[in-house]
């Protein structure tokens, strides 16, 4: 089955964002924790298939072709569907920068989105992939700064795993860095991993970025990053996406 986008879209869309798709998707949610306040800082949209296939079996059909419309569609789709499951913390959504050719127009269907569900905008968290290469790096630094005049948070996923790295934060200063899960596993064994992410947390102290770390699935793991006052923190040690649904944590026994 197709899926069509609302007439919201197409009458404000171009001729790439109101591509038909014909496969259907859906999401899961992982919460994100502010281990400091003990308690949860928001969820982070994963897409999925329409009955919980893992997000490959939808992305392997996404190409140059419709990628635009597949963009364009999570956000609406994410934005809805958290909506109805009464989300009331930050919604975290990953975006595509190569399917974004002009900020201002391609962020319409988001805003009004947003509008029609009444989902407040400063709790929309819009995560750029850095392993994701990204040919235009001036490109994608208008597409944060449009983003952050509009009140959205704005982060880098997986940083340390890309092509940017650096240069990336030399050019732009997002509101959250995620650190790549690479260098999050074992770090409490691996010396290395140590020294490299202690001053990475602390240079992001210094420009003014809150670090998450994601992927934590032990207690040794979390304690490291709780020792270096990183406050928000993902992973199966808090818990595993939930599919349509937002499952809870308690903070209490962590």
């Amino acid at each position: 089955m197709a899926t069509q986008f609302p007439e919201e879209i197409t009458k404000i869309g171009c001729g790439f964002c109101y591509v038909p798709l014909d496969f259907e998707f859906s999401f899961a949610f992982q919460p994100i924790v502010d281990f400091a306040a003990k308690e949860i800082f928001g969820y982070e949209a994963l897409v999925r298939g329409p009955k919980g296939e893992s997000a490959y079996s939808v992305l392997s059909k996404v190409n140059d072709d419709n990628r635009y419309a597949f963009d364009q569609a999570c956000r609406v789709k994410a934005i809805r569907l958290a909506t109805q499951l009464k989300l009331d913390k930050v919604l975290s959504i990953n975006f595509l920068p190569n399917a974004v050719y002009e900020p201002a127009h391609c962020i319409r269907s988001t805003l009004a989105a947003a509008e029609e569900t009444g989902f407040p905008i400063h709790q929309l968290m819009f995560e750029i992939v850095e392993s994701e290469r990204v040919y235009n790096r001036q490109h994608l630094t208008n597409i944060f700064k449009h983003y952050e005049r509009q009140g959205f948070i704005t982060a880098i996923d997986d940083f340390g795993a890309g092509h940017a790295g650096l240069n990336l934060l030399a050019d732009f200063l997002p509101s959250v860095l995620k650190i790549d899960m690479d260098l999050i596993r074992g770090i409490d064994q691996n010396i290395t991993k140590q020294v490299i992410v202690k001053h990475l947390v602390g240079m992001c102290k210094e420009l003014g970025v809150r670090v998450l770390a994601e992927g934590l699935e032990t207690k040794a793991e979390v304690s490291f990053f709780a020792s270096l006052d990183v406050d928000l923190m993902q992973g199966y040690y808090f818990a595993k996406p939930g599919f349509e649904c937002l499952p809870e944590v308690d903070l209490t026994h962590h």
